[in-house]
């Protein structure tokens, strides 16, 4: 199979998916079959292109011109090889606790929710395939679109409201902001194709740089740099599987991914440390959210509310690396989307799976909950493990080379926050830990074991997931040094 081919299947499987699902609406079990069957074919195709760009091809697919000279490109480089790779090997394992878990719960419109998740996926294929600016632009707003019936899932007023703020600031932010930078790049440059080293330099400088910087990072509202971070918490009213969705897989990793790629292939780490006066702001504003949210995170009871600002300090992360411009930091920004992906889907999964099973929402509830459930509390361990970044488990490894990044750029403040947030982490995800396995069970909880087989397989297969990846970082590895080769 040519790898044009494979770009193209990559796109084109979950859009036929999403096809297929809607006409098997009145048989569950067939639905669910394809749903299952496309997902697995997605990564096959996904995963038929890591040898490809590990050997340094970088295989492109132009479908149409949209506009003269910004036609609608697919471009297979190192950092989107990550990023599909990543979402394409959780996709199945959503799946498969979806289907566990929408159906233990009775939830209704489950073929609505399987056709806009496959429908997202293939959106997210595009933003992580995407050769220029134009279709990183169209399938990043896809995302939102599609995801927003996901949002809304249970149609109550909290969840319409909900769903208000998350498409309101991520349109707002993406048409006032992004697309405007989109335009004053194109004006600037003559062109939105993603280069080693950027399109910028010669084109913008001074503090129109910084303006324009702004314009990117805050138009690209899937970051949650605060204060355009409302939304995230907001969505929590989501069933699980679509918080694992916006957190792990598609919009938020999408936000971030966008990030780094603008940094690297448009700015370009050369020009922004030429223009340090306008542009090193980036990193206060994302060690300022890295902070506050971790302090934030502490304070909530709910445990989806926690995860949700956990999962805003982890995104500033990527964006603190980036920030860094530095080679090290940008490979430990690219290798803390799969870890935090891996260990965030992880948190959710055993979220959704203590409400299937024990229907509690808040940790002041879950005291000896880990011996009616030592499975979905052991993996919730594991992930801790990784957002804290320790030893065993695959954020050890980002974080380790972010420390690295920031060594390198003698940015010892980003040093500072980088082993504060680390502190905070522990703050408010051990004492989760050690009150289920370690506190005198709650004579509120009703009797109950594990969640239903599919819901613990998931949230095993993503807990070992994370420890693979920092016991076998390889190719993980090779895909962020290849983007540090091309940026140096």
């Amino acid at each position: 199979m040519s790898s044009e081919i494979a770009i193209l299947l990559a796109l084109a499987i979950p859009l036929l998916g999403s096809v297929l699902i809607a006409l098997s609406s009145a048989y569950p079990n067939v639905r669910e079959g394809i749903t299952l069957v496309t997902s697995a074919l997605l990564a096959l195709a996904v995963y038929s292109l890591v040898p490809t760009v590990l050997a340094g091809a970088r295989p492109t697919l132009d479908l149409v011109d949209i506009m003269p000279g910004a036609p609608l490109r697919f471009t297979v480089e190192p950092l989107g090889m990550l990023f599909a790779a990543v979402a394409s090997l959780l996709w199945p394992i959503n799946s498969l606790y979806s289907i566990g878990y929408m159906r233990a719960n009775q939830e209704t419109h489950q073929t609505r929710f399987y056709v806009c998740f496959a429908i997202a996926i293939a959106s997210t294929m595009g933003v992580a395939l995407a050769g220029n600016l134009l279709t990183l632009f169209i399938f990043y707003e896809a995302i939102s679109l599609s995801t927003y019936p996901l949002v809304t899932h249970k149609g109550t007023s909290d969840a319409i409201q909900a769903g208000r703020v998350y498409l309101g600031i991520l349109l707002g932010t993406s048409i006032g902001f992004f697309l405007l930078a989109i335009l004053w790049t194109w004006y600037s440059a003559g062109t939105l194709d993603f280069r080693v080293g950027g399109i910028l330099a010669g084109h913008v400088h001074g503090p129109p740089l910084g303006i324009l910087l702004f314009l990117y990072m805050f138009g690209i509202g899937k970051a949650a740099l605060m204060p355009v971070h409302r939304w995230l918490p907001a969505a929590m009213v989501a069933p699980t599987p679509v918080s694992a969705l916006l957190h792990a897989v598609a919009v938020v990793k999408g936000g971030v991914f966008a990030v780094v790629k603008v940094i690297v292939y448009i700015f370009g780490l050369e020009l922004l440390n030429a223009e340090a006066g306008s542009t090193h702001w980036l990193l206060y504003v994302a060690g300022f959210t890295l902070i506050v949210a971790s302090v934030t995170a502490l304070r909530q009871d709910n445990l989806k509310r926690r995860l949700a600002y956990s999962t805003i300090s982890q995104l500033s992360y990527v964006v603190l690396g980036a920030a860094l411009f530095a080679p090290l930091a940008v490979m430990g920004a690219a290798l803390h989307i799969a870890a935090h992906a891996f260990g965030k889907i992880t948190l959710f999964f055993a979220a959704g799976s203590i409400y299937t099973a024990a229907h509690k929402t808040e940790i002041s509830q879950l005291n000896g909950i880990g011996r009616r459930m030592p499975w979905t509390m052991g993996a919730f361990a594991v992930g801790s493990l990784s957002m804290i970044g320790l030893p065993l488990a695959a954020g050890f490894i980002s974080k380790w080379y972010l420390l690295q990044g920031a060594f390198q750029a003698g940015r010892w403040l980003a040093l500072g926050i980088i082993v504060l947030s680390t502190l905070l982490n522990a703050a408010y995800f051990v004492p989760i830990v050690y009150a289920a396995f370690f506190k005198s069970e709650d004579n509120r909880l009703l009797e109950h074991g594990e969640a239903p087989w599919p819901v613990v397989v998931a949230l095993v297969a993503t807990a070992v997931l994370t420890v693979l990846l920092f016991l076998f970082p390889g190719t993980a590895l090779r895909l962020a040094e290849q983007v540090v080769g091309e940026v140096r």
